[in-house]
């Protein structure tokens, strides 16, 4: 590996500050704070566009604000410079200031991020062709989406519990109306990411129908419907088991369930009910099944955020950290020192990477591991924490390989 070159240069200097006898000399060298470069991102974009936005993973944007940084300019013309640590894994996108009017350059849907890795000053052009429709456009004609099976919308679903209305999807499996068959039902969370590329935040849909299509068609799956509940600001928040976790886990419990199991061919109890998600999603599907064990009976965690600590949640609250709490100590080590146990006949599913932000999962999955195995459950059966080489966190490495978890809540035999 090549040192950059500031860096070779301290080296060089702080071997050079030594007595003639061999032993250090008494002065102190302050190595260099880290070199930046300026970055300037210019886009083109449609006539009339209005105020454009930059958005993207560095803190400044927010990170991942839709309107992190308003792009200067007018007209067809817009662009913004950034100064930004070298060495930086810069991904962005540009948007109308809202994550349903990003920046397309086809009719095909979203992009994925850009990606830029910053290594010297620089400028970047893009040309944005036109505009990504609002929701609703791609929800009205969702066959178009080239799902299998059938989509259901309940839009602008209100709750006594959450604050912000949200949209509903019922995914129905393929044969639901040529039958009277019952289906177990999988909750999951980030409902806008599961089905339709042309909706997903990153142009990336899990695929969810197509991973249980082809599961059920291999032998390794029950069919079953699955119910999506889009997120929106409050997300971390309503995810986080610390926060408004237990209003989000009532508006699942009291209001949706009945809903669902009244208009649909639902099979119900903790056995036929599953719930899953990502990162903070992965949190608050492992903390439905571990407080409400009589509704739940199984969860698919993928990429879980047990890092999540004190700090993490403060922030998003807006609350400061409790007195005597260690402000980076993840909160799942909390509740493993606590001595709480895992609900009996209950199973879990976790998951992790190993780039991106999930390169700093291990850690804590193994100590969840532990934890599980500690209560005598067993692994492989009751409980699964896996690792996936070179995966990171986003939708296309879950899209990989969700076929794994489907098949785990899914599997016939627990049928």
């Amino acid at each position: 590996m090549r040192l950059p070159g500031y860096i070779i240069a301290a080296l060089l200097l702080l071997s050079a500050c030594v007595r003639q006898d061999g032993s250090p000399d008494d002065t102190v060298v302050a190595l260099p704070e880290a070199v930046r470069h300026a970055v300037t991102i210019e886009v083109t974009v449609p006539a009339g566009s209005g105020p454009v936005y930059l958005a993207g993973n560095l803190p400044e944007l927010g990170p991942w604000r839709a309107d992190g940084l308003p792009m200067t300019g007018g007209g067809e013309q817009r662009s913004v410079t950034l100064d930004i640590p070298a060495g930086t894994a810069f991904e962005y996108k540009v948007t109308l200031g809202s994550w349903d009017r990003e920046g397309v350059a086809d009719e095909g849907g979203v992009p994925r991020n850009f990606r830029l890795l910053v290594e010297g000053p620089q400028t970047v052009t893009h040309r944005i062709s036109h505009w990504k429709r609002p929701a609703a456009y791609y929800i009205e004609n969702w066959q178009s989406s080239g799902v299998q099976g059938r989509l259901d919308y309940w839009l602008d679903v209100e709750s006594a519990h959450l604050g912000p209305a949200r949209h509903v999807e019922i995914w129905l499996p393929p044969g639901y109306e040529n039958s009277d068959r019952r289906y177990p039902v999988i909750y999951m969370h980030d409902g806008q990411n599961l089905f339709d590329p042309r909706i997903a935040n990153t142009g990336v849909d899990w695929g969810v129908d197509e991973a249980i299509v082809r599961s059920v068609e291999a032998g390794q799956a029950r069919p079953a419907i699955v119910v999506g509940i889009w997120s929106g600001e409050l997300r971390g928040r309503e995810l986080s088991p610390w926060d408004l976790g237990g209003n989000y886990a009532r508006f699942l419990i009291e209001e949706l369930m009945p809903r669902v199991n009244a208009g649909y061919r639902t099979l119900t109890g903790p056995e036929n009910t599953m719930t899953m998600g990502s990162s903070m999603g992965g949190l608050i599907s492992f903390y439905l099944v571990r407080e409400h064990p009589d509704v739940f009976g199984a969860c698919g965690c993928m990429s879980t955020h047990f890092p999540f600590n004190a700090t993490d949640n403060a922030r998003m609250s807006g609350r400061p950290v409790p007195d005597g709490a260690d402000p980076q100590r993840p909160l799942i080590l909390d509740v493993i020192d606590a001595g709480e146990t895992v609900p009996p006949d209950t199973r879990f599913w976790f998951d992790y990477g190993t780039q991106t932000l999930d390169a700093g999962y291990e850690p804590t999955h193994l100590a969840v591991r532990d934890w599980l195995l500690s209560q005598g459950l067993a692994e492989g059966t009751d409980f699964v924490v896996r690792r996936y080489d070179g995966a990171a966190h986003n939708e296309a490495s879950w899209r990989a390989r969700l076929d794994d978890p489907v098949a785990f809540l899914l599997d016939p035999q627990e049928g």
